[in-house]
């Protein structure tokens, strides 16, 4: 049994859906075609160029995934757990449930508030945030914005919230009904747009891997 709840944050309200198409109708109708990106909750949305961080390339084009990538595999909806000594003192078997044997639930809101996450995060260099089951990169932030601004919308929506400049899009991908995985099917979160652009909402246990992974 989940110690966790259906978040806001991880809900798609009734009628979005409708009201975003036609959004992206009338949108689309006074962009030049190749400045809109047609993403997973059918937004219109500019391109943002991708950025290098050494050998890391963030930020860019969001790519969609299929549902072949959640198939079951040895460990859910991974190939194995999550690492046993993630950071941020997250709960490991909390983490472990949420990111591999999960497709709706989330952490509760403001759960990262009540880690280490606080007191450890640099508050003047971006984080790279690794996935809790392989270790590969996933997100970088704050890109484009202050950490300030960061911690802000993160707050304001519970969760830790990425934006499109922030992802490393060769490891993530957005499925049909807004679901963030890993490419390696590791559930992170889903994406809820406004009037920004697209908005990750990420659980902090799915991102709280250690580079390369660690022994389990």
């Amino acid at each position: 049994r989940f110690p966790t709840r259906i978040s806001a944050c991880h809900q798609v309200p009734r009628g979005v859906s409708a009201m975003l198409s036609l959004f992206v109708s009338s949108l689309a109708l006074s962009l030049p075609r190749r400045a809109v990106l047609s993403t997973a909750f059918g937004t219109a949305l500019a391109i943002r160029p991708a950025s290098a961080t050494g050998d890391l390339i963030v930020g860019g084009s969001p790519i969609k995934g299929d549902e072949s990538i959640m198939a079951p595999k040895a460990h859910g909806t991974s190939a194995a757990p999550v690492q046993g000594n993630l950071r941020w003192n997250v709960d490991v078997e909390n983490a472990d449930r949420i990111t591999n044997y999960n497709r709706r639930f989330a952490e509760f809101g403001g759960y990262w508030k009540q880690t280490d996450f606080l007191k450890e995060v640099s508050r003047t260099e971006p984080t790279t945030y690794y996935d809790s089951v392989t270790g590969k990169p996933l997100f970088r932030a704050p890109i484009g914005r202050s950490m300030d601004e960061f911690l802000a919308e993160s707050n304001l929506h519970g969760w830790p919230s990425f934006r499109d400049q922030e992802v490393v899009w060769e490891n993530t991908r957005v499925l049909k009904d807004g679901e963030t995985v890993s490419v390696t099917g590791t559930h992170l979160g889903h994406n809820l747009p406004d009037r920004a652009g697209n908005r990750y909402c990420i659980n902090l246990v799915s991102i709280a891997g250690r580079p390369g992974g660690a022994p389990q």
